[in-house]
């Protein structure tokens, strides 16, 4: 299936998902809504979830549509929140005024929170073509934004005096990124555990791209504000290892994910998507110290 292929899968299920929601209510509220996930950004933690469950058979279309948007409703809301004045204060995302530029902060606390319910009912309302795979999703995804481990706990990690790296990154990134490989496999039937590795490891290299674009890009770049994490003291892998060391590190760990593939019938052609798609995930500006 082409990109383009799963990108019209992952825009369908999440205009489904948000016809739900802003059918009727207040209306600025749904503004919210539709604002928080609409126009598309990447869409990598989706199509993360649909390239798994097609290398798994993806018996049940439907499902892993549904988890695919449940896993980018949640990502949207983590940005929604992550945006808001107590946090980054950022004015601008995807190009655009964010959540609580456009609507205030109270409307894009609100859509924040609205939005991660709306995710939990994409993955529940699963459960009339198969109850087990839809309580599976719900635990993984409910294991990927909460606590201990989940994006939640990555948030509060910058609130700590000296974050560890690791925990940090794994809990701020990784983990949305593994629950989204396991929410493939478990929508195609397959056992989700095995298939977290490969999304903290392509977590991982995202989130070092990040920290290179907050060094090396520009806003108008990017859709964002850049050198956040110097401003606000988080930690960065390029000031704990340079510029070089980082765009090392993001191609060892992509070339990792792409081996920690495990066996199934579309492994292979997974793989070779996942060495081909993240190249992206380099920066122009870095890829030269990465060689």
């Amino acid at each position: 299936m082409s990109v383009e292929d799963l990108s019209q899968r992952i825009e369908n299920a999440l205009n489904k998902a948000l016809a739900r929601a802003t059918v009727s209510g207040p209306p600025l509220l749904a503004g919210a809504f539709t604002h928080s996930v609409f126009p598309a950004g990447q869409r990598i933690r989706p199509r993360l979830t649909l390239s798994v469950a097609l290398a798994c058979g993806d018996d049940k279309p439907m499902i892993s549509a549904a988890a695919a948007a449940a896993i980018e409703l949640l990502h949207c809301a983590s940005l929604v929140h992550d945006d808001m004045p107590c946090f980054d204060n950022a004015a601008m995302r995807r190009g655009r005024s964010s959540v609580h530029a456009a609507y205030g902060e109270a409307l894009a606390l609100l859509a924040g929170d609205g939005l991660i319910v709306l995710a939990f009912e994409t993955a529940a309302l699963t459960a009339v073509a198969d109850p087990l795979r839809a309580a599976s999703l719900s635990m993984i995804i409910a294991r990927a934004v909460g606590m201990p481990n989940g994006i939640v706990a990555g948030q509060g990690w910058e609130s700590e005096t000296a974050p560890d790296l690791v925990l940090y990154q794994r809990a701020k990134t990784g983990s949305l990124f593994a629950g989204a490989a396991m929410a493939g496999a478990a929508a195609a039937g397959h056992v989700a555990d095995p298939w977290g590795m490969l999304g903290y490891r392509l977590g991982e290299a995202y989130q070092v791209a990040d920290d290179i674009r907050d060094v090396m890009c520009s806003e108008k770049d990017i859709g964002k504000p850049v050198g956040q994490d110097e401003a606000l003291g988080r930690p960065n892998t390029v000031h704990e290892l340079g510029v070089r060391g980082a765009a090392r590190k993001l191609v060892e760990l992509v070339e990792d994910a792409a081996e920690s593939v495990p066996d199934c019938i579309g492994a292979i052609a997974l793989k070779a998507q996942i060495r081909a798609q993240a190249s992206r995930f380099l920066p122009k500006e870095a890829a030269q110290h990465a060689a």
